[in-house]
């Protein structure tokens, strides 16, 4: 094989092992290492020796086996040349002993997976709600800071920022690494929860890139949560999640088309949509619901139940989904729930009770991609072209998505090519 085929083999392995396993891998060098800032190093480390070694020798029998066992022995010689060995011999005798045991061409199942322990150690209650989402993400799910700041309408440098503080806080709290007793869950699962459902949001919806899906970190999400339902049966708002999500993944294969353009709801084949995926969520959904603790998550799934049980788009019961929006307000006040419900007012009544209902939220939204873009759909239906074309030159460039960019550019272009048929 000649070495460009071999360094070009390289680089997509690479890539692609920091994309879906990078997370699996951080999490259990943390386990190890005790240290946030010194397992992502090692692990950097692993993947830049990657691309040298697999570019030379070829591609390992596996590459999560051969980047942690590669982590692993720069985490060895960084404590050897530290000031610190002393405070750290613990942690560099479990790594002798873990490199002796570890075979470079070892399985992935043979590999421990610590990623739940890590989202309950990143969501300790020491640190404040938005920074415990923040640092999962970014730890756990392999998203980039920019990805995340944008998720929260925030600056990346302010974002950077933030994750150096956590880290430092749970270093100098002493945060043990471990999942918490059953009766500590109550005040760290809203943001777990939180965190699975963003990674789900940003694999179902990228934020950013040449793709609308990125269906790895969809199904990360998804066995997450089941996981979370193994280890809490009983609880309504993890059925919830997982009903939603399942629900909204069901409806991939209808939302693009086979060059991976967007296909807006109105326009889907509505028999791409996973119907046995649906029918399983929904049977989820109904017994979340029948445990009678109200939540966001399950209200939420149930709009998405509507969506995917209407035979069409003008079928849909968008009453309902209006007062489901209500309700989710109600019990946690969004400005992104009164964006929905604007949409789905629309349909329920009329674009320009529609209209009316965005006119608060423009200052609240107004750096925010999917409010321009609402906004420019409800007025290009109202036959304000104008208005509707300004809303969609902002909502082109707040968005970093190139599919997404293309879809919305596509309307513009339709609505600059009537004014000028029309002169």
């Amino acid at each position: 094989m000649s070495n460009n085929l071999l360094e070009q083999q390289a680089h997509t392995a690479v890539n692609s092992a920091a994309r879906e396993h990078s997370g699996r891998l951080l999490a259990l060098l943390i386990r190890d290492l005790k240290d946030f800032h010194l397992a992502q190093d090692c692990l950097q480390d692993a993947l830049e020796s990657a691309v040298v070694h697999w570019s030379r020798n070829g591609l390992p029998n596996s590459t999560q086996a051969w980047l942690l066992q590669t982590a692993r022995r720069k985490a060895i010689d960084r404590i050897r040349r530290t000031r610190n060995f002393e405070r750290l011999s613990e942690q560099y005798a479990l790594l002798l002993e873990l490199d002796q045991s570890t075979q470079e061409n070892d399985e992935p199942e043979v590999i421990p997976d610590e990623r739940l322990r890590l989202i309950f150690i990143c969501c300790h209650p020491a640190l404040d709600q938005k920074t415990r989402i923040v640092l999962t993400l970014r730890t756990l799910c392999g998203l980039t800071t920019t990805e995340i700041a944008r998720a929260f309408l925030d600056t990346p440098d302010a974002m950077a920022q933030r994750l150096v503080r956590a880290r430092h806080k749970i270093k100098n709290a002493g945060i043990p690494f471990e999942l918490p007793h059953q009766d500590m869950w109550a005040e760290r699962l809203g943001s777990v929860l939180t965190v699975i459902y963003l990674v789900f949001n940003e694999g179902y919806s990228a934020t950013s890139g040449q793709h609308t899906l990125r269906s790895d970190l969809c199904e990360e999400a998804i066995r997450l949560a089941r996981m979370m339902l193994q280890l809490k049966p009983d609880e309504a708002e993890i059925e919830g999640l997982l009903a939603l999500m399942l629900l909204n993944h069901a409806r991939r294969l209808g939302r693009s088309t086979a060059d991976d353009a967007m296909i807006p709801l109105d326009q889907q084949n509505r028999q791409l949509w996973d119907h046995a995926q649906i029918k399983m969520a929904i049977e989820l959904l109904v017994r979340a619901l029948n445990r009678h603790q109200p939540g966001v998550y399950q209200l939420q799934a149930a709009i998405s139940a509507i969506h995917a049980e209407a035979e069409s788009h003008e079928a849909t019961r968008w009453h309902e989904i209006v007062l489901l929006y209500d309700g989710m307000h109600a019990l946690s006040a969004n400005p992104v729930y009164l964006l929905n419900r604007a949409v789905a007012l629309s349909y329920a009544e009329s674009p320009q009770a529609a209209l009316d209902a965005l006119t608060p939220l423009a200052n609240i939204l107004n750096n925010y991609q999917p409010f321009y873009a609402a906004q420019a759909d409800i007025l290009r239906r109202l036959g304000l072209n104008a208005e509707a074309n300004l809303a969609y030159s902002h909502a082109i460039a707040l968005s970093q998505n190139a599919i997404e960019r293309t879809f919305l550019q596509g309307r513009y272009d339709a609505i600059a090519s009537s004014f000028t048929q029309n002169i």
